[in-house]
Protein backbone atom coordinates (compact mmCIF):
# COMPACT_ATOMS: atom_id res chain seq x y z
CA UNK A 1 0.00 0.00 0.00
CA UNK A 2 1.04 3.51 -0.57
CA UNK A 3 1.40 6.18 2.05
CA UNK A 4 -1.85 7.80 0.87
CA UNK A 5 -3.85 4.60 1.52
CA UNK A 6 -2.33 4.29 4.99
CA UNK A 7 -3.46 7.82 5.82
CA UNK A 8 -6.91 7.08 4.40
CA UNK A 9 -7.48 3.98 6.55
CA UNK A 10 -6.03 5.75 9.59
CA UNK A 11 -8.56 8.55 9.11
CA UNK A 12 -11.43 6.11 8.53
CA UNK A 13 -10.57 4.28 11.75
CA UNK A 14 -11.03 7.54 13.70
CA UNK A 15 -14.69 7.98 12.73
CA UNK A 16 -16.20 5.42 15.18
CA UNK A 17 -14.37 7.07 18.07
CA UNK A 18 -15.57 10.49 16.90
CA UNK A 19 -19.16 9.22 16.62
CA UNK A 20 -19.13 7.76 20.14
CA UNK A 21 -17.60 10.94 21.55
CA UNK A 22 -20.15 13.10 19.76
CA UNK A 23 -23.12 11.03 20.99
CA UNK A 24 -21.85 10.92 24.59
CA UNK A 25 -21.16 14.66 24.54
CA UNK A 26 -24.65 15.39 23.25
CA UNK A 27 -26.28 13.26 25.94
CA UNK A 28 -24.07 14.82 28.62
CA UNK A 29 -24.99 18.34 27.49
CA UNK A 30 -28.70 17.49 27.58
CA UNK A 31 -28.29 15.84 30.99
CA UNK A 32 -26.53 18.86 32.50
CA UNK A 33 -29.24 21.12 31.04
CA UNK A 34 -32.10 19.04 32.48
CA UNK A 35 -30.50 18.17 35.84
CA UNK A 36 -31.42 21.47 37.58
CA UNK A 37 -34.96 21.28 36.22
CA UNK A 38 -35.47 17.76 37.59
CA UNK A 39 -35.22 18.95 41.20
CA UNK A 40 -38.86 20.05 41.12
CA UNK A 41 -41.33 17.13 41.08
CA UNK A 42 -43.64 18.83 38.58
CA UNK A 43 -40.79 19.42 36.14
CA UNK A 44 -39.55 15.85 36.60
CA UNK A 45 -42.99 14.49 35.69
CA UNK A 46 -43.13 16.84 32.69
CA UNK A 47 -39.67 15.76 31.49
CA UNK A 48 -40.47 12.04 31.85
CA UNK A 49 -43.82 12.55 30.10
CA UNK A 50 -42.12 14.42 27.26
CA UNK A 51 -39.51 11.69 26.82
CA UNK A 52 -42.11 8.90 26.83
CA UNK A 53 -44.39 10.74 24.39
CA UNK A 54 -41.45 11.48 22.09
CA UNK A 55 -40.41 7.84 22.12
CA UNK A 56 -43.97 6.66 21.40
CA UNK A 57 -44.31 9.20 18.59
CA UNK A 58 -41.09 7.98 17.01
CA UNK A 59 -42.07 4.30 17.32
CA UNK A 60 -45.56 4.83 15.90
CA UNK A 61 -44.23 6.98 13.06
CA UNK A 62 -41.62 4.39 12.07
CA UNK A 63 -44.19 1.58 12.21
CA UNK A 64 -46.54 3.54 9.96
CA UNK A 65 -43.77 4.50 7.53
CA UNK A 66 -42.36 0.97 7.28
CA UNK A 67 -45.74 -0.76 7.22
CA UNK A 68 -44.90 -2.99 10.16
CA UNK A 69 -48.42 -2.91 11.61
CA UNK A 70 -51.86 -1.53 10.82
CA UNK A 71 -52.29 1.93 12.28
Amino acid sequence: MTRTNDNFWENVSRYPRYLITFILGTFYAIYTWLKPLAKKPVMLVAIVGFLISGLLFTILTLRAMLGLSAV
